[in-house]
């Protein structure tokens, strides 16, 4: 499967019961499940605290947090692989209505305004959670119709930030 973090980096993930291997070569990590959703991982001498903060439906889309960073990762399969080769994929997008805070936190800046027209990854607002600045993006083109929030407020997970057309 191949795994998108941040919108920048690529990688050929291949996951088996004797192995984890990235862009072809195997990797030895020792994990040990904390709790339902977080991992210790030791990794070349390394201690890692992994964390699924948000997983999308169908998991193809999930929000991480290593060591207190956060991370967007995008996974396609071989099925993905095969509606982009179909063209195909775009008619499986299905349309955003809303955008919803992934985890408390301060809206320090609005980047869009209403009635403006957004394309897929562009930025829309930065909302601080535990002293770290997070950039929400559009995650599918669309039209903003409402901005539930403004420079300042506090927000809950889940809470509505911006509306589509």
């Amino acid at each position: 499967m191949k795994v998108k973090v941040n919108e920048q980096y690529n990688f050929e993930v291949a996951i088996s019961a004797q192995a984890l291997k990235v862009n072809g070569q195997a990797l030895g990590i020792d994990a040990k499940a904390l709790s339902g959703s977080t991992q210790h991982i030791i990794y070349q001498n390394k201690s890692y605290t992994v964390e699924v903060v948000e997983r999308e439906e169908g998991g193809k889309q999930v929000t991480i947090k290593v060591n207190g960073n956060l991370y967007q990762v995008n996974i396609e399969d071989q099925y993905d692989e095969l509606l982009k080769q179909l063209g195909m994929d775009n008619a499986a997008a299905q349309k955003v209505q809303e955008i919803k805070a992934p985890m408390p936190g301060l809206v320090l800046q609005l980047v869009v305004c209403e009635g403006q027209e957004v394309a897929k990854g562009d930025s829309l607002l930065v909302l601080e959670a535990m002293k770290m600045e997070n950039i929400i993006k559009s995650p599918a083109a669309g039209i903003v119709k409402r901005i539930m929030v403004q420079k300042g407020d506090k927000v809950e997970k889940n809470g509505i930030l911006i509306q589509f057309a």
